[in-house]
């Protein structure tokens, strides 16, 4: 252990001696040849014994900790252009009859925003060739100079916190306290954790050995693809394109985002706020491209043979294209898609706490009008603590107001609005009640405006589409436990065919707890919590219907890179190698001999006890 301990810290003590090398930020060069020395001194057998090489080595990676004092560079990107006069659009919709560009509008008013022309095959292709010519240089990065532009990145969008939340909005339809939360403060955690600890995510790591490859030194490296890809959502404009560019930049890429055309307008700046961090380091802006396209075109970019992985957030439907499309180049793809998250409440919350849990409920249900991939889709109580939660829900629900600057905000388009009403409706044709909203709501300020009232139906039960179809939209959903036991709460919460996250609330000593944690069918769980795993950079995925592979926390960086193994001699200055003896060399004299010599080398190796070792020894003897 010890050993391991040290020769790593001897690995990093390397590759920090060669950040500072390269970075040539210390005032003293002598300070970087000392530890050279050093390094150099501790790898000499006999020197020093492994315990001191260890302590020497941490003493001195807290030293050059504590130099990388790089400041933030601060820097402008203009504000996106709209047009003079306020006009609000008769029949907001982003197809113009006789034109292929994009009409760009505010879903909270209908305010015309511009014109976005749609990226062509060609288009793609520039942004492709583009991003591989300056990736190349960017590979060779130091993860110092990474972590210096993330850092400029991260001042900047503390900077212009007010900035980017109105852009959010205005093209998104949300409000600003959603966008401050579903923008601002996961984009600023995501930056300070890939600061903190993405080099540790990817930093070679050291494997184990074998008693029969004890001479060998195994390690991974986890190496740039070249460019990758992100075809994102519209629920989050700023967060979604700019959180992929994070872990691309970091690990070494270059990355080429499709934006949602349903939030063209704002794309380019929040492009520009990533590229503006690169240009102030002096690196090259077109690592990062995005393009906007209509959805006929998108296939050119999921087959581009230029493309070493694509990440994709959105629906199942479109996936199937995305998937079969990446398929001809063997493009490996990351897929999020939703879900129907399940916040389960156990009668073990105390009453004390149910204010709390009620607060959490209303924020994951109704959090950017219901449109979050992992937001609150289904609360099922457990039957004692079913009626006093409901009586509490239910005038907070009817006391929602929507609105571009109240509490619950415009949805991007009524493209949904109808099937929300049948979802709805039918809900209630089986038995459900209808206790709040339902239906489209005319806002009298913003007719123009995309809004649904703020719904609550309750006593759902799993037969129901409503409990089983992703509403993504302001509908809280309340269900009745069948029983309180684990096993039925966990029938109904794994009953859809969806399992992105979840949540569960109760007593810490509520043994409950564990067994639903264990059980239920989702790549997220949240004890006590709503989205937490998120805020903390937890991998991020689900399984079955919502998708596959996992983006954000060290899982998520490693999935960008190319895993190579690369196995070495560990005492090749003793002549220590691999060598093929005699029984089994080409030709071989004696397949019987050969083969039994073969056996003793594996019993040898993987043998379960002495016996079977020293009947292995005995069959290399007899055999050579």
């Amino acid at each position: 252990m010890a050993t391991d301990a040290g020769r790593n810290l001897l690995e990093q003590l390397r590759d920090r001696v060669q950040d500072l090398r390269l970075c040539q930020r210390l005032a003293d060069v002598r300070q970087i040849e000392a530890v050279e020395r050093l390094v150099k001194f501790v790898q000499v057998p006999g020197n020093a014994t492994m315990l001191l090489c260890t302590a020497l080595g941490a003493a001195v990676l807290w030293y050059l900790a504590l130099r990388e004092n790089d400041q933030p560079i601060r820097y402008s990107v203009p504000s996106p252009k709209k047009p003079e006069k306020v006009e609000i659009l008769d029949q907001p919709a982003l197809k113009v009859p006789g034109s292929t560009a994009l009409q760009c509008y505010a879903p909270a008013t209908g305010q015309f925003l511009g014109l976005v022309n749609p990226s062509t095959p060609n288009a793609i292709d520039r942004a492709v060739e583009q991003a591989q010519a300056a990736q190349t240089k960017w590979a060779a990065t130091t993860f110092r100079e990474r972590r210096a532009v993330l850092r400029s990145m991260l001042q900047h969008v503390l900077d212009n916190q007010e900035e980017i939340c109105r852009v959010a909005c205005l093209d998104s339809g949300k409000t600003m306290v959603d966008a401050q939360l579903g923008e601002i403060l996961v984009t600023t955690e995501k930056l300070t954790w890939t600061i903190n600890h993405g080099e540790k995510a990817l930093r070679p790591d050291r494997r184990p050995t074998n008693l029969l490859m004890t001479y060998k030194r195994n390690t991974v490296y986890y190496e740039p693809l070249g460019v990758v890809a992100a075809l994102v959502s519209w629920n989050y404009p700023f967060h979604n394109l700019i959180g992929p560019v994070i872990s691309a930049l970091f690990s070494g890429n270059a990355i080429v985002v499709k934006s949602s055309e349903q939030v063209a307008w704002s794309s380019s700046y929040f492009t520009n706020i990533a590229r503006g961090a690169l240009v102030a380091h002096g690196h090259d802006p077109a690592l990062v491209q995005t393009v906007v396209c209509w959805p006929q075109t998108a296939s050119h970019m999921t087959s581009h043979p230029g493309i070493g992985h694509i990440t994709f957030i959105g629906s199942r439907p479109v996936c199937h294209k995305v998937a079969a499309s990446a398929a001809k180049t063997l493009t490996p793809v990351v897929a999020e898609l939703g879900g129907k998250d399940a916040s389960i409440v156990l009668d073990s919350v105390s009453k004390r706490d149910l204010p709390r849990v009620v607060n959490i409920l209303m924020r994951g249900s109704f959090q950017a009008s219901g449109q979050n991939c992992i937001g609150i889709e289904r609360i099922i109580a457990t039957p004692r603590i079913y009626p006093t939660l409901l009586s509490l829900l239910e005038p907070r629900v009817r006391a929602l107001r929507p609105g571009p600057t109240a509490d619950v905000g415009a949805m991007i388009s009524d493209s949904s609005f109808a099937r929300l009403e049948a979802l709805v409706a039918d809900a209630v044709a089986h038995g459900a009640r209808l206790l709040a909203g339902g239906k489209q709501f005319i806002h009298p300020d913003h007719p123009r405006g995309h809004y649904f009232a703020p719904t609550l139906v309750a006593d759902v039960t799993p037969d129901m589409a409503i409990a089983n179809e992703e509403c993504f939209g302001p509908i809280m959903v309340v269900m009745r436990a069948p029983a309180d036991d684990a096993a039925a709460i966990l029938r109904v919460a794994n009953a859809p065919d969806f399992g992105l996250g979840s949540s569960v609330f109760g007593a810490e000593s509520d043994p409950r707890i564990g067994e639903i944690v264990r059980g239920i069918k989702a790549g997220m769980v949240a004890v006590n919590d709503f989205g937490a795993t998120y805020a903390v950079q937890l991998p991020f995925g689900g399984r079955a219907g919502s998708g596959y592979g996992r983006f954000a926390g060290a899982e998520g960086l490693q999935g960008l890179c190319n895993l190579k193994a690369v196995c070495r001699d560990r005492m090749s200055w003793l002549g220590i190698k691999t060598a093929i003896p005699p029984p089994m060399q080409y030709p071989v004299a004696d397949q019987e001999r050969g083969w039994r010599f073969a056996k003793g080398v594996v019993d040898v190796g993987y043998g379960m006890g002495m016996v079977d070792k020293v009947a292995g020894v005995l069959g290399i003897v007899r055999n050579s």
